[in-house]
């Protein structure tokens, strides 16, 4: 993966606005309601220094208790820092205190990943701390990533030695055989009994793996969408 200078801005995989809080805002993976979740808008003076004390209050840990919400709270911050001062130095000059180019690079790239990984961050189900790992990696490999840190329960120094061996140009499935005996794609279902029972015959009477007539099903409704 490239090196990024100090003035670069972070890739946006989001789709919504940076700063808004599509995750945080929303009761039923957080708890909160839409007004309780603080906006961040780069384009906003007055937001863009709120958003500089909050990354400051954030990297000296002093802006509430760690919790996940309050984690992407802080990730959001650095976004729009990013994006209102134009680059991570500029981000960092203006949050001051502890705040760092590196810090701020870390959950900008939080901030931005995709929403399907963004809410399993909120529900406390991937690490926020691992999401720092997983947002290393770009493209597929970070969606691989991510589900694999969910499906086989990976520790965050797990995720870390797989993300820096996917940088390294190992493939996700390699790097976490060998980091962690796992196997990609793997993982357990639970299903109704009756779905169970036709997924079973079906398996039994096309001699074809469970896990293969899964992958054709889901590969039949995508070619469909």
């Amino acid at each position: 993966m490239p090196a990024e200078g100090p003035d670069d801005l972070p890739p946006a995989d989001r789709e919504s606005p940076v700063g808004q809080p599509v995750i945080r805002g929303d009761p039923r993976i957080t708890g909160q309601q839409p007004d309780e979740a603080v906006r961040f808008d780069p384009d906003d003076p007055d937001s863009v220094a709120e958003a500089a004390d909050t990354v400051r209050a954030f990297a000296e840990n002093t802006a509430g208790d760690a919790d996940n919400v309050y984690m992407l709270r802080g990730a959001a911050a650095c976004a729009a820092l990013v994006r209102g001062e134009g680059s991570y130095k500029a981000a960092a000059e203006r949050a001051g205190g502890e705040a760092t180019v590196a810090f701020i690079r870390k959950w900008s790239r939080v901030h931005d990943l995709p929403r399907s990984i963004r809410r399993h961050v909120a529900r406390g189900e991937i690490a926020p701390t691992a999401a720092k790992h997983i947002a290393r990696v770009a493209g597929e490999s970070r969606f691989l990533l991510a589900w694999a840190a969910l499906d086989h329960e990976l520790t965050v120094r797990q995720v870390r030695s797989v993300a820096s061996r996917v940088n390294e140009g190992d493939s996700v499935e390699r790097a976490l055989r060998d980091l962690t005996g796992e196997t990609l794609g793997r993982l357990t279902l639970d299903l109704p009994p009756t779905t169970y029972l036709e997924l079973r015959r079906q398996s039994s009477t096309e001699d074809t793996a469970p896990g293969e007539i899964v992958a054709e099903a889901l590969q039949s409704v995508d070619d469909r969408s």
